[in-house]
């Protein structure tokens, strides 16, 4: 069986890097619909993307016709590790084998082992994205695209 690799974070990541552009060049609240078509996917997926998001205080949303997600405080005081933590709460980066019958010093202790070297892991990752904020992300996008000839 193929596992797929949990997509929330970069779903949520680029929901917020899509209110950020828009807070930025002025414009109102996107609606679901609209991040949906951006993102390539159904607003009822955009929606559960932003129930966290909303709850955290990251992401205003203002239901009716002229209502929709906008970012709660500015992009240079919302860190991309909590989107992070938003999109992907309490679920662990990665996920240890069944344990098995100790027989052997490795499967005594494989366990323990896995449990300290995946916590050191997520700990440098979210130290990593508590260092990026989500303007940091904004402008490195930018800077991605200078030297690309835009299409369309």
């Amino acid at each position: 069986m193929e596992k797929v690799l949990d997509i929330r974070f970069s779903r949520a990541l680029q929901v917020m890097l899509f209110l950020a552009v828009a807070a930025e060049n002025g414009h109102g609240p996107l609606s679901s619909a609209e991040l949906a078509h951006k993102l390539n996917a159904n607003p009822s997926l955009v929606r559960k993307l932003l129930v966290p998001l909303t709850d955290e205080g990251l992401v205003v949303c203002v239901k009716g016709r002229t209502g929709g997600a906008r970012l709660g405080r500015p992009g240079d005081r919302i860190t991309l590790a909590e989107i992070y933590r938003c999109a992907v709460g309490d679920k662990p980066l990665f996920a240890p084998s069944p344990g098995v019958e100790p027989v052997c010093p490795v499967t005594a202790h494989a366990g323990e082992y896995f449990a300290t070297l995946t916590a050191e892991a997520e700990e440098a990752v979210l130290e990593s994205l508590g260092d990026r904020t989500l303007a940091d992300s904004v402008g490195e996008l930018r800077r991605l695209c200078t030297g690309h000839v835009r299409q369309g």
